[in-house]
């Protein structure tokens, strides 16, 4: 890291500034839960196997019934509603990170997949779908002969 500068009797630390306004901005967004209601919902994961993908969502407080998936070609869409608090309009909210209402999320798989291999679980808020890439699309391993 860079020394302060001194001008005179004063130093500066042109990172100081940074920090402060790094600070001010977080703030601001903390306050308003801005930042966090406009991140994209739900999280995923998707991991690779030799012929699958697994996508895992994370949806704490809905149940099977509130999530809607389709697959088509290379892509998976997870849709879904989370439900809003029984006394939304009867209060002044201090603090509101966790919205409700619709969503809908489209993640590009690595490859196409077969809709009639994919499995869904759900279970403690978290979905799990296991997606099978079709058998004529799987990697062959060709023979190399010497003549």
């Amino acid at each position: 890291m860079l020394a302060p500068t001194t001008f005179g009797s004063r130093s500066w630390d042109p990172f100081a500034d940074m920090r402060r306004l790094q600070a001010e901005m977080n703030r601001l967004f903390d306050d308003t839960g801005t930042l966090r209601t406009t991140r994209v919902y739900p999280p995923v994961n998707i991991w690779l196997g030799d012929n699958s993908v697994v996508v895992t969502a994370e949806m704490p407080g809905l149940s099977h019934d509130d999530i809607e998936l389709t697959v088509h070609d290379d892509t998976l869409t997870i849709r879904g509603e989370r439900p809003f608090a029984a006394n939304d309009n009867e209060v002044a909210w201090h603090r509101r990170e966790r919205a409700s209402g619709t969503f809908a999320r489209t993640v590009e798989l690595p490859f196409r997949v077969d809709p009639d291999q994919v499995q869904a679980r759900f279970q403690n808020g978290v979905l799990a779908v296991e997606m099978q890439r079709p058998e004529q699309e799987r990697p062959r391993r060709i023979a190399v002969s010497t003549s």
